[in-house]
């Protein structure tokens, strides 16, 4: 494990500062939502609808563009007035340039890995060496199927509470009533393959400790699921952490009737681009959405209510 460069209690500071500096040079470019909820199944899930992405899909062009002539990446080099600290000798902390939500972060690897790899030590203690900061929701696309948008190894975190009324997170309650045999379980209002890990909040004070102890479980949760066997690459999935607990959920595809799906999405928040994908979830149900991009469980298996 490598040593840690983040000096303990800066790191909210350090956020605050450079949001407001990227803001000021244009270099941070917000993208405003419409929120709504939609209850279903006891979760009463967060709907955005994005107001423009229009500077979002022309980066995206220049990126496509670039990548085309000289294999591009967005973080080598990063840009500079995105840059938030140092995590470690493997990881540093970037400002996410389009956001949604306020102070969204990037943990990134300074080495170039492929998205699609397995989490390892180093990526789980700078994981908690920014989540012992602040409360935070951290995630993890693994792959294009899983919602990524660069193969450049980045974990995500988001402050805490996702909205100013309800849960922190949406889909905590349904996390709090899982049934564990084990260090590992399920909750049985989701209606597709997951894995659930408790976690200690004495581990906040090790960073070490945090990571070599939330690897064991990730592995475990991988079994599980039947993503994959040891040493084996996984199959698409998202991870979500917080303080208290973990949530893996794998993938079989990207979207769902133009609706794509990361993994806020498993913690109830969903994002549109526009009204017309809006509709689709409110028709069909945030969980329908939801269990039509991970690995659905068997009709048998399902939830009462849907």
């Amino acid at each position: 494990m490598s040593q840690s460069l983040l000096q303990p209690g800066t790191l909210w500071a350090r956020l605050l500062a450079q949001t407001d500096h990227a803001l000021r040079c244009g270099a941070l470019q917000p993208i405003p939502t419409a929120d709504e909820r939609i209850e279903q199944n006891g979760i009463h899930f967060i709907l955005r609808i994005l107001a423009t992405l229009a500077r979002k899909d022309q980066a995206g062009e220049a990126q496509s563009r670039q990548a085309a002539g000289a294999g591009f990446n967005p973080f080598l080099p990063y840009e500079e007035d995105l840059f938030v600290a140092d995590i470690s000798a493997t990881h540093l902390c970037l400002l996410n340039k389009f956001n949604v939500l306020d102070h969204h972060l990037l943990i990134v690897t300074r080495e170039f890995e492929q998205q699609e790899n397995r989490l390892n030590l180093d990526d789980f203690e700078a994981l908690w060496t920014c989540m012992a900061e602040f409360e935070a929701l951290a995630f993890y696309n693994s792959g294009r199927i899983a919602g990524a948008s660069q193969p450049h190894k980045h974990l995500q975190m988001v402050p805490l509470p996702l909205a100013p009324a309800g849960p922190s997170i949406p889909i905590e309650p349904v996390i709090a009533a899982a049934r564990f045999e084990g260090p590992v379980g399920t909750a049985p209002q989701l209606p597709f393959v997951h894995a659930i890990a408790r976690l200690e909040p004495g581990w906040l004070q090790s960073p070490q400790e945090a990571a070599a102890a939330t690897l064991e479980l990730y592995n475990q949760m991988l079994l599980v699921t039947g993503l994959a066997a040891a040493g084996i690459q996984p199959a698409p999935y998202n991870l979500l952490a917080t303080r208290q607990w973990l949530l893996l959920v794998p993938r079989s595809r990207e979207s769902f009737e133009s609706v794509s799906i990361n993994a806020l999405g498993f913690a109830g928040a969903l994002l549109v681009r526009n009204e017309s994908q809006a509709r689709v979830i409110r028709e069909q149900g945030p969980l329908t959405v939801l269990r039509q991009g991970a690995m659905p469980l068997p009709e048998t298996q399902l939830p009462k209510v849907l």
